[in-house]
């Protein structure tokens, strides 16, 4: 691979700044069509926020659904995109994301080490015209990192708060259903003891988990297929300033060692810099709970700090600060760290189960706790709208959090105490008790758990229907029956978390065309590109279904990488939806 030095000016076809799916997608594609790429990341890892993901893509007409026997059409995709978009609705993005879709799952499947699996996961509105129960979501098969060499130090770890001592699971895989069983069952404790082994072995051996799963497997077999194609992914190389010359962007200034480099790109610079997540200039004024002065806790990766946007406007693009949800809201709790720092915790799967409420400081239910982790977050930004600030208190009896965990704090076996010393869950042997030390206003409290108690038993929740579509059934306890996402709150001690916002990745973003060319007014910008969550997301603020990030964003980083390469135009169709329909 070549080193970028001080003296070393490159040249290529292609500049891809960034190293996430969007980035390794569109270098990949240009690549596999016969251009030189090079690909930069500022940060020592590559893998980008996709690393940290859950590797689902959601592509309707993807091969999987249809060698199931799923059976789905272009127009009930559009339907529910029109749907779930409203206003923001884009017809040449979402023409161009349901014909190449399926294109892209084929191509990357066909000439890349990327694999992808089936999931049982519905839209997130599957109730919704248009939505379905199962079919559009795949997820990246998982993969032994150490198929990547000596470049297993340069893949970006998972989210710590997300593993077990570093080890990584799929929230369908065998995995858990172990580790969940393990002091019922003798067959599960030998799983769970063999698989703790190997992971121990693992962790003495390379610092980290090699048998790794979701975002981390997809970007890590990204990574693999970029530099067996011989793409050089220069980490610890960031990009100060666009080169132009003429009006046209060919190239980037970037800073190795310290030292700038100027690199030459004949057909293009890429900007796949992650997003502005953590530009808190530009979310100061995009999102409304930071506005009002709320707290915002992104488990996203450090280094989406906007470079792409400032870059991009500097050359005269425009970034949109349009959408009805500037970002892929997620709330989060703060996990005390051992070292006085905070760790982010993404509530994903605790709120979904049974027994479990979500209230606000005044101590009532605001929504319904197991819809998706964007609609849960819009309705806390809602609610909170006339407080000093944004968050959300989990609430739950001893029998549930012990059987599901809470957050950070895992089920049992595993203790509590750490983390009521820590102050990340709150005690109290009534709701009183447990309001007064939170500061949730305690006869508001107990009357909300009264008023969700007396259908709960029926498994009803009257309030907002918790439940009833099969999204919010998905997540929950399939055991638990009549309804496997609600139970009476039964006796306490009780217990509590606070949980504050925070995002996935940006919505809101540079205005491109469907090739990813971006935009000055109504014309590109000669040689200027953007992908992944630096680009406006085709799905107008709104979140339909699982992988709706990552699904669009190699979807059209490969258009991209077809565009740089002269073998795209906006007649290309023949999509396999279209001819499914």
């Amino acid at each position: 691979m070549t080193t970028v030095t001080r003296s070393s000016d490159l040249a290529c076809d292609v500049l891809v700044i960034g190293s996430g799916a969007g980035g390794l997608s569109t270098a990949i594609t240009a690549k596999k069509q016969g251009l030189d790429v090079i690909v930069v990341e500022k940060e020592e890892y590559f893998g980008g926020t996709t690393a940290f993901s859950g590797g689902v893509l959601w592509i309707p007409g993807n091969r999987h659904a249809r060698q199931a026997g799923i059976h789905d059409t272009r127009e009930a995709a559009i339907e529910y995109l029109r749907g779930e978009t409203g206003a923001m609705y884009d017809e040449a993005a979402v023409d161009a994301f349901l014909d190449a879709g399926p294109r892209m799952i084929d191509f990357f499947e066909r000439e890349t080490s990327v694999e992808f699996l089936p999931t049982l996961y519905p839209d997130y509105h599957p109730d919704a015209p248009g939505g379905v129960d199962v079919g559009r979501s795949v997820v990246a098969r998982p993969y032994d990192a150490r198929a990547l060499g000596k470049d297993i130090a340069r893949l970006r770890p998972p989210l710590k708060t997300i593993t077990f001592i570093g080890m990584m699971f799929n929230s369908s895989s065998a995995d858990l259903k172990h580790f969940f069983n393990a002091t019922k069952s003798l067959a599960s404790a030998w799983y769970v003891t063999r698989r703790l082994a190997s992971h121990i072995k693992e962790l003495a051996l390379y610092k980290r988990g090699v048998q790794i799963t979701s975002g981390n497997a997809l970007a890590a077999r990204l990574a693999k297929s970029a530099l067996e194609l011989g793409i050089p992914i220069h980490t610890r190389t960031g990009a100060k300033e666009l080169i132009t010359v003429k009006g046209r962007v060919a190239g980037a200034i970037v800073i190795a060692d310290g030292h700038e480099v100027r690199i030459s790109a004949r057909r293009g610079v890429v900007l796949a810099c992650g997003g502005f997540s953590h530009d808190v200039a530009r979310i100061a004024k995009a999102y409304p709970h930071v506005r009002r002065g709320g707290e915002h806790r992104s488990p996203v990766p450090a280094g989406n700090t906007g470079d792409g946007a400032r870059m991009a406007e500097r050359a005269g693009g425009r970034v949109e600060i349009r959408y009805p949800q500037p970002a892929a809201w997620m709330p989060v709790s703060r996990v005390p760290l051992k070292d006085g720092a905070y760790g982010v915790f993404p509530h994903l799967l605790d709120r979904y189960k049974p027994g479990v409420i979500g209230v606000t400081r005044r101590g009532v239910r605001f929504t319904n706790e197991s819809n998706s982790y964007h609609d849960v977050g819009a309705a806390m930004i809602q609610a909170c709208s006339d407080d000093k600030e944004t968050a959300m208190w989990l609430v739950c009896d001893h029998a549930t959090i012990r059987k599901y965990g809470l957050g950070f704090a895992k089920p049992a076996p595993l203790p509590l105490g750490p983390h009521l010393k820590s102050g990340y869950l709150h005690r109290g042997r009534t709701l009183a008790e447990l309001a007064q030390r939170t500061g949730i206003d305690a006869a508001a409290l107990e009357a909300t758990v009264r008023e969700y108690n007396r259908d709960a038993s029926d498994g009803k929740d009257v309030a907002f229907g918790r439940g009833t579509t099969s999204f919010n059934r998905y997540l929950g306890d399939p055991a638990h029956q009549p309804n496997p996402c609600v139970a009476p709150i039964g006796d306490g001690p009780y217990y509590a978390l606070k949980l504050v916002m925070g995002d996935l990745g940006t919505f809101d973003g540079i205005a491109t065309n469907p090739h990813g060319q971006v935009l000055k007014g109504d014309e590109v910008i000669p040689g200027l590109y953007a992908v992944g969550n630096d680009r406006a997301s085709v799905m107008g603020g709104n979140y339909p279904g699982a992988g709706i990030t990552l699904g669009p964003i190699m979807t059209f980083g490969y258009l991209t990488g077809l565009h740089l390469a002269g073998r795209i135009d906006a007649r290309e169709q023949n999509s396999e939806l279209r001819s499914a329909a």
